[in-house]
């Protein structure tokens, strides 16, 4: 791939996300991304606030604290979101805060956050905002420049319905100024940000610094070209649809399955988490559905939660009615072997009609 050709994949990146703000295509899964920003904005005079509404909360609070930043956790349930108001009063206990850092829609619990009401907040005070798109990027809006996002990092893997092995991070003045300031940010690194900024943007983008994946690559710019031809509220609408199906066809099942996040609105497009009945294990019952097709897009959580909580990962292109509508069946066979009572045409009918 040419240098004018990786440009202009960027350059359709921003555009996705309606962003004037440079954006950088690193070589690597989006954890790569994830830690630079951290480690290149953050260090022993931060002062951060870290949300925590799933597991990638906490690995943002470890690597903060690994840079020598003060640390203070705004956990939630892992059932809800959290609120602007919630981080209004972090600000107003803690106004030394200087940086914050949230996970848009986390795929591992099922919920996604208001970015736009926090961002808000967050400008108010000046902090720099750090954003974890991965999952809600095609799912449903991503917008830096509206929010004040001053680091957004996508991946392709989830809803794009792309390549794991590429991402990308959108990167503010003041994310760079703050980078350019900090003596510990990474420099001839793997998770310089820096070193892409000067060799590669400021250089103009006529030369890349090191040779690009090439098949993830063509495989970004051929996804992103897909959501461009369908449209990206096409394709945002799918991941809603399958989201109101999913949880309107658990709830019509019955056998004590229900959704893990409490209130809609707070559940996420990108991927449905129910809570399994009394007494049942999900990681068996996922085990159980998934003898009858391994490819439907069922999992159980990850860690603790695999006994009790099961994933319905509806996004990219399995945010569709058949893929909807083979896990709910799948989980209603599982279900009924177990002895529990389930109506299988009443989840097949309500999850139409939920479709929109």
């Amino acid at each position: 791939m040419s240098a004018a050709q990786f440009a202009s994949v960027e350059d359709r990146v921003a555009r996705l996300l309606d962003t004037r703000q440079d954006v950088v295509i690193m070589q690597g899964e989006a954890l790569l991304p994830l830690e630079g920003a951290i480690r290149g904005t953050a260090g022993p005079g931060t002062t951060a606030l870290n949300v925590i509404t799933g597991p990638y909360g906490r690995t943002f609070g470890d690597w903060l604290r690994d840079c020598g930043a003060s640390v203070i956790d705004l956990s939630v349930p892992f059932h809800t979101a959290v609120t602007a108001e919630q981080v209004r009063e972090a600000f107003a206990e803690h106004p030394e805060i200087d940086f914050v850092s949230l996970v848009h829609a986390e795929a591992a619990t099922g919920n996604t956050n208001p970015v736009a009401e926090i961002g808000e907040v967050v400008r108010e005070h000046g902090a720099l905002f750090y954003l974890d798109a991965v999952a809600s990027v095609a799912a449903e809006p991503v917008l830096p420049d509206a929010w004040g996002v001053d680091l957004c990092v996508i991946g392709a893997q989830k809803a794009m319905g792309g390549p794991a092995g590429v991402s990308a991070v959108s990167v503010s003045e003041r994310a760079w100024a703050r980078m350019a300031a900090n003596p510990r940010a990474p420099r001839r690194s793997y998770l310089s940000l820096l070193d892409w900024k000067e060799r590669w943007i400021d250089a103009g983008r006529k030369a890349l610094p090191h040779a690009p994946a090439q098949l993830e690559m063509l495989a970004l710019e051929a996804c992103v070209e897909r959501i461009e031809e369908a449209g990206p509220e096409t394709v945002m609408a799918r991941h809603r649809s399958a989201a109101a199906a999913t949880r309107a066809g658990a709830l019509a099942l019955g056998g004590g399955l229900e959704p893990y996040v409490h209130d809609a609105r707070d559940a996420a497009p990108v991927a449905t988490t129910l809570r399994a009945p009394s007494g049942v294990v999900a990681a068996e019952l996922v085990a159980r559905a998934l003898e009858s097709d391994p490819m439907l897009p069922l999992a159980a959580g990850g860690g603790a939660l695999a006994k009790e909580m099961i994933r319905v990962n509806h996004y990219g292109p399995e945010a569709r009615r058949g893929a909807v509508q083979g896990s709910l069946a799948a989980l209603g066979v599982a279900l009924a072997e177990q002895g529990l009572a389930v109506d299988p045409d009443a989840a097949r009918r309500a999850a139409e009609a939920a479709w929109q």
